[in-house]
């Protein structure tokens, strides 16, 4: 378990270190878990290694949440004076992915077909 544990922070740490020197815009943890991901498709026994580990750390996810939680609070005053833009780019942001993922559906059935939708099997 400490090996996957460590594994995975290696990861994240090169995913950080790769993001913070090319400049990219993508959060390190993103580029660390991509490399992850690639590793693991790579080498089939290093997923398996740590599918313990990963199913443990899913079984006590929401002790990750803590951190935001009390972020929230401790924010508390802004929110309460900012809840209207808050609430807007919620609402907005809701319906502009609601709508984009319905076009691409679309789009999608109209490229490969109605087989792809539920029809003839």
């Amino acid at each position: 378990m400490l090996h996957a544990i460590a594994a995975l922070l290696v990861f994240q740490l090169a995913g950080e270190a790769i993001s913070q020197l090319l400049g990219l815009p993508v959060p390190g943890p993103v580029v660390g878990m991509a490399l992850l991901f690639a590793a693991m498709a790579a080498v089939p026994a290093m997923a398996q290694r740590m599918r313990d580990t990963a199913n443990g750390l899913l079984q006590h996810l929401s002790l990750l949440f803590v951190p935001a939680g009390v972020g929230v609070m401790l924010h508390a005053q802004r929110l309460a004076a900012e809840w209207v833009a808050i609430a807007a780019a919620l609402v907005v942001g809701t319906a502009v992915t609601l709508v984009v993922t319905a076009l691409t559906i679309k789009a999608c059935i109209r490229l490969l077909g109605p087989r792809v939708a539920g029809g003839d099997a």
